[in-house]
């Protein structure tokens, strides 16, 4: 498993996953953009209550996916149905 050591905010993290190494940068590239974001809005915050927004703002993203998700699921069951009868 391929370890990676990534520098966000200035703070280092290092860990381990079975990610590609492209995902990783891309979920890098990500966080810094919504850190950017959130830290333009004129109201300094830490680095840690940034990030805690950002992984608020992440999880929100994936729940709202998941429900697009099983939105569009349900609908295809619906439809499947209505070719079957």
């Amino acid at each position: 498993m391929p370890s990676y050591n990534l520098e966000i905010l200035g703070l280092t993290l290092s860990f381990k996953t079975d990610a590609e190494p492209d995902r990783v940068e891309a979920a890098r590239i990500l966080v810094e953009e919504r850190c950017k974001l959130l830290g333009s809005g004129g109201k300094a915050l830490g680095k840690e209550k940034l990030l805690a927004f950002v992984a608020l703002g992440l999880a929100d993203d994936v729940l709202m996916s998941n429900q697009r998700l099983d939105d569009a699921h349900a609908r295809m069951v619906g439809l499947l149905k209505k070719i079957e009868e």
